[in-house]
């Protein structure tokens, strides 16, 4: 059985045929492409409550279908009630073929279920071909039960592409399927 996901197929075969009249590459090795999604949440009330990151854990590693890490404060900050080494967040690092499938289930499931939504915003490259995106509610994934549920947070989604510029990576990202609200370029 030798699987592989719906969008990478697609990339190899449509996107990078795509890119290389595009951008007029010398060579196919110089087309960009997707080389991780990093998924973060930060969990401020952990400081109070050890419980919340149990469970902001397990609802990540749900989103992700990898299991997810604690992150550690590294500085003491005492406004924050923070200590160094007190765990205040989860992350996780997709690559491969389950970043392409995550990828599949952000754009074909979860984007539409947000409320009121026209499209990701156009503007949060940094760059040098990355891309960030922000969840308000991470209820908007069919893996999190919303009855277990016991706190709607966000979460943050990094696009690490190996362009050199942002233009190729918006380029890249559109085609993969990302709903941009000005999908005028």
């Amino acid at each position: 059985m030798d699987y592989k996901p719906r969008l990478k197929t697609f990339y190899k075969e449509q996107i990078v045929p795509k890119l290389l009249e595009h951008f007029s590459y010398g060579s196919i090795m110089e087309v960009p492409k997707l080389e991780k999604i990093c998924i973060n949440q930060g969990v401020g009330q952990a400081t109070q409550d050890k419980k919340l990151i149990d469970h902001a854990l397990e609802e990540m590693s749900m989103i992700a279908g990898q299991k997810a890490v604690p992150t550690i404060a590294r500085k003491s900050v005492s406004n924050f009630k923070l200590r160094e080494g007190m765990t205040i967040g989860c992350r996780v690092t997709l690559r491969k073929d389950q970043m392409y499938e995550f990828l599949d289930r952000l754009i074909t499931v979860a984007l539409p279920r947000v409320r009121d939504f026209r499209g990701i915003n156009d503007k949060s490259f940094d760059g040098r071909g990355n891309y960030s995106l922000g969840i308000t509610e991470q209820i908007i994934f069919p893996e999190i039960d919303l009855d277990k549920v016991n706190r709607i947070g966000g979460l943050d989604i990094t696009f690490v592409t190996s362009a050199k510029t942002d233009a190729e990576a918006m380029f890249l990202l559109k085609e993969l399927g990302l709903p941009f609200k000005n999908q005028n370029n």
